[in-house]
């Protein structure tokens, strides 16, 4: 039995027409409708693809911004904070939040690192 290679090619038929429906189900004479059609279903997927990148990027600044709140603190566990917030998002960096030590956070007089004001050491450096 010989396979029909138009048949073996239509889920790939299928899934650029998907994408790209404007352009590539045009049924028109005039090449600029093709043309805009396409220029909106490209825009479509830009925006889908800056939206994802966008939320990582988000995730990966708020990670950064936990482990060194956390360590400027001197909570025991960045990294399991780190954690909490990769798995929760934006519910484990409320939940952070409200668990965190209170203070304003002030520069070290021996490194420079930023430690509670009302800490006795720096968890940096461990001096006073």
């Amino acid at each position: 039995m010989k396979s029909d290679p138009n048949l073996l090619a239509l889920p790939g038929r299928i899934l650029l027409g998907s994408l790209f429906s404007g352009a590539a189900m045009a049924q028109t004479s005039r090449p600029e409708d093709a043309v805009a059609g396409f220029a909106a279903c490209a825009g479509c997927g830009a925006f889908l693809l800056i939206i994802p990148l966008l939320f990582i990027t988000l995730n990966i600044a708020l990670l950064v911004w936990v482990a060194k709140d956390a360590k400027a603190r001197g909570m025991d566990t960045p990294a399991l904070w780190m954690i909490v917030v990769l798995m929760t998002s934006f519910i484990g960096l409320i939940v952070y939040l409200f668990s965190r030590p209170a203070g304003n956070l002030v520069p070290c007089r021996h490194c420079g690192n930023r430690r509670l004001e009302v800490s006795a050491v720096c968890p940096t450096c461990g001096n006073p």
